[in-house]
């Protein structure tokens, strides 16, 4: 009975085993072919970048950009950051700055206008005249105006072109060379704690509506890290040398936008 068993058990494996090599050989000869002329499918790693912001790392493909920057959030992207530059301008640094007096964190922001050639941003765009002028690059054979000031060491912290384009030249935290001999209210060197803005335009013209859209925005930024800040124009501290930002600049519209009360305002709102 014993050897019954055994046979019955050997012919049972045997059966299952020929069972498994048949249904391997089927599944071989009816799976689909390899498509030998394409090129296998490489799964490349995503791409790491780093918030310019709060220096937190994501993936490239998730992240907000401006110019060869990335940052994690729109809030991040429109920030003064910790290094005080604002996420979206285009930064274009200028050699013309150097460290703030110890201690000395900024409380006026200065308003200025330029235009190089002057008055000629009506008829062409110019403001990149101004980027070179900043940037000590200023081809002195390209206007007899500028072979004039080419030699002159300017810059200022930003520049809002007439096209509404938000450019910085200088962290926040530096000094930048925007106001020259100066006084406000008794404190010399304007530039030691100052910002300077500067609206692209000259005393004969308005400014344009997308200007102040720009640096009402730009004001907000800086009040989150500067909530003190008080606001002039460059004549206003330096009235023997100085009329800009001129009669058509508009104050009433620059406090009414920004909501900044007029102590902050010392000179007034009116035109000047």
């Amino acid at each position: 009975m014993f050897k019954w068993l055994l046979l019955f058990a050997g012919a049972g494996l045997f059966y299952l085993w020929i069972k498994g090599k048949k249904q391997a050989q089927f599944n071989a000869e009816n799976s689909p072919k390899p498509n030998r002329n394409k090129p296998e499918k490489v799964t490349v790693p995503e791409v790491m970048v780093q918030c310019q912001c709060c220096k937190v790392h994501l993936p490239k493909s998730e992240a907000f950009t401006c110019e060869d920057r990335f940052y994690c959030s729109k809030a991040h992207l429109h920030a003064l950051d910790s290094d005080g530059w604002v996420g979206d301008a285009q930064w274009r640094i200028s050699p013309n700055q150097d460290l703030r007096p110890e201690n000395v964190i900024p409380d006026l922001v200065v308003i200025h206008h330029i235009s190089l050639p002057p008055g000629e941003f009506r008829n062409q765009s110019s403001s990149q005249h101004i980027v070179d002028f900043f940037q000590n690059k200023l081809d002195p054979n390209k206007h007899p105006y500028f072979a004039e000031i080419a030699d002159q060491k300017v810059s200022s912290h930003f520049l809002i072109a007439r096209s509404g384009d938000l450019i910085q030249f200088v962290s926040t935290q530096y000094k930048a060379w925007h106001a020259g001999v100066s006084s406000f209210f008794g404190r010399e060197r304007c530039n030691d704690f100052s910002i300077g803005i500067e609206m692209e335009g000259d005393g004969d013209s308005p400014f344009e509506a997308a200007q102040y859209q720009v640096l009402v925005n730009l004001i907000a930024k800086l009040a989150v890290t500067y909530p003190h800040l008080q606001f002039a124009g460059h004549s206003d501290i330096a009235p023997d040398r100085k009329t800009d930002p001129g009669i058509y600049f508009d104050w009433k519209k620059f406090q009414k936008e920004t909501s900044i009360p007029l102590e902050r305002l010392p000179f007034g709102l009116s035109p000047r």
